[in-house]
């Protein structure tokens, strides 16, 4: 199907990307009564969704023309710039909601770029898989101009939860990617672990509950630290980054012994070396934020 303008009776979008979580993006618009106006490179992944109703548009630019809303969802910004270069004018009046995945610094240049087209940007950091979208407890930060998230908020919270973090357009993409330090740092954690156990006969399920009880245990920490870090207080009285190296040592070892590739319990060990040898070893592990900073 072509693209066609949108019955002004319905609430309208239209969704470029339909990868795994822009089709579930453009599914979940469908679900909620919008008229929806979609474009991939790869056209064939659009047909369940057009079978369910939604228009494909021929390019890129049609897609953009279709309708005020445009959200963007791409693998990265060199994606994203593309599609920019492509519709150029015909972004003029568009708000887009860039839910790609990038640098703040690239958001930032997206927002000057869409500016310069006449089109308004907002950066989007999406906090779920593509299962999570469609739930209103599920959440994705949001930030650029308030005026525009205001408006559009509704349509943005048919696919989650709106956490706006503010009018700078690179704010939503930082606090994305400091989810993703946290996130991909911990199940890396997890797999390494899960390879230690299964190398000294224990099964992954087996391992599980213990696992998911380190895990559980992780948020009381965080509460009790981040007072003392935002305070500037790292002061050993509770812990000591030097006994914290003997630990990670010993599980270095372990590794080791256990034949499994110690290249991430071997960096923590070094991280935590260098902030004792900074004259770090009676402060707390936190003091590893000023080893971070360059301090």
């Amino acid at each position: 199907m072509s693209a066609v303008p949108q019955e002004n009776s319905k609430p309208s979008v239209t969704v470029i990307g339909l990868g795994p979580m822009g089709r579930a993006m453009a599914g979940a618009y469908l679900d909620a009564g919008y008229a929806v106006t979609l474009w991939n490179r790869s056209a064939g992944r659009a047909d369940d969704l057009v079978a369910r109703g939604a228009v494909l548009a021929p390019g890129a630019a049609e897609a953009v023309a279709a309708n005020e809303l445009v959200v963007l969802s791409l693998t990265d910004y060199d994606a994203v710039f593309a599609v920019l270069e492509t519709a150029g004018p015909r972004l003029a009046g568009r708000t887009v909601v860039n839910l790609s995945s990038d640098t703040p610094e690239r958001a930032r240049e997206a927002a000057r770029r869409l500016a310069e087209l006449g089109a308004g940007h907002l950066t989007g950091g999406v906090q779920v898989p593509p299962s999570g979208i469609g739930r209103p407890e599920s959440s994705t930060f949001y930030s650029g101009p308030a005026e525009l998230f205001r408006r559009h908020r509704a349509a943005l919270e048919v696919l989650t939860g709106a956490d706006y973090r503010g009018d700078d357009p690179g704010l939503a993409q930082l606090y994305y990617q400091l989810q993703m330090d946290i996130f991909w740092s911990s199940m890396t954690a997890y797999l390494h672990a899960t390879a230690v156990a299964e190398a000294n006969g224990i099964p992954a399920d087996e391992f599980l509950p213990y696992a998911t009880s380190t895990a559980a245990s992780l948020p009381g920490f965080l509460a009790f630290y981040a007072p003392r870090i935002a305070a500037g207080n790292h002061e050993g009285d509770v812990d000591r980054l030097a006994m914290g190296l003997a630990s990670v040592e010993h599980v270095l070892h372990t590794v080791e012994a256990s034949g499994v590739d110690g290249a991430l319990p071997r960096a923590l060990a070094d991280v935590f070396r260098r902030g004792v040898g900074a004259g770090g070893g009676a402060s707390s592990v936190t003091g590893l934020v000023r080893l971070f900073r360059g301090e």
